[in-house]
Order: C-alpha cells, then sequence, then structure tokens
C-alpha cells in the first residue's frame, strides 16, 4: 500500500455509504481516514488474519474469496472489513486488488468511534453485516 495521506472531505462523496451524511460528519469522518493506491494484485486482507482496518473503495475492483473461491467482485462504493472489526475479530475472507485501486482506509478504532457518532451509519453497516453473514434479520 501507498499511503496519500489524510482523507479530503469531498472524497467521500462519491462513496455511497458516507455521501449522505452531513458536512460536518463527512468532515470528521475524513480526520480519521487516510487515502491509499493499490497496485493491482496486491492482498489487501486474507481470510483467517485478525483486522484491523476497514476498507471503502473510492476507484478499481477488487475480488473476493472465500475458501479460495471467487464469491464476489466489488467497485467503486463498496466497502469491506466490518464483519472482522465489529463481530469476528478474523478476516470471513480474502480480498485481492482485481485493478489500481484507490481506496479509504479507517483504523477499527476510528471506524467504531465514527459509528458510535453516526447511529444511522452504525445502522446501515450492521445490516451489511447481517446480509453478508446470512442473517437477513432485522434483529
Amino acid at each position: 500500500m501507498v499511503r496519500i495521506g489524510r482523507m479530503d472531505p469531498s472524497g467521500l462523496d462519491n462513496v455511497p455509504l458516507f455521501a449522505r451524511l452531513s458536512k460536518k460528519d463527512r468532515e470528521r469522518v475524513s480526520r480519521s481516514a487516510d487515502e491509499v493506491d493499490i497496485s493491482e494484485g496486491t492482498l489487501l486482507v486474507r481470510e483467517g488474519d485478525f483486522a484491523y482496518e476497514f476498507f471503502a473503495i473510492q476507484d478499481g475492483t477488487a475480488t473476493v474469496e472465500h475458501d479460495g473461491q471467487p464469491v464476489a467482485t466489488l467497485g467503486p462504493g463498496d466497502y469491506f472489513g466490518e464483519i472482522a472489526l465489529l463481530e469476528t475479530e478474523r478476516r470471513t475472507a480474502s480480498v485481492r486488488a482485481a485493478s489500481p485501486m484507490q481506496l479509504i482506509v479507517m483504523t477499527g478504532p476510528d471506524l467504531r468511534n465514527v459509528l458510535y457518532d453516526s447511529p444511522e451509519l452504525a445502522a446501515e453497516i450492521r445490516q451489511t453485516i447481517r446480509e453478508r453473514l446470512g442473517k437477513n434479520t432485522d434483529a
């Protein structure tokens, strides 16, 4: 990974997860995030590893694999890493850059702080976790 630096709040406008936040909330998120450039082929997370970061895709695509089998392709606006940071501690899948990528990256503590301050964002991410884990309930 190549660090670009701290996030410009306007960079969050193109990520649906953050775009609907107020300007003040986007500024708060940007203070907790870095932008990084990734080259094609980079393994971003490995299934079974402990989790330290959350990723939102600004540009590029990634392939998600579970048990060595491709299960999804992620692109601009998608995010990953939330399950291990908020539920399981370990990565439930591997994710590899399928093209050059630009990512928004937050550490686990920073993500938890942002979610604490933004209940709507927390609810959306919790719903995504339920869907990805096959727990499609409102509980």
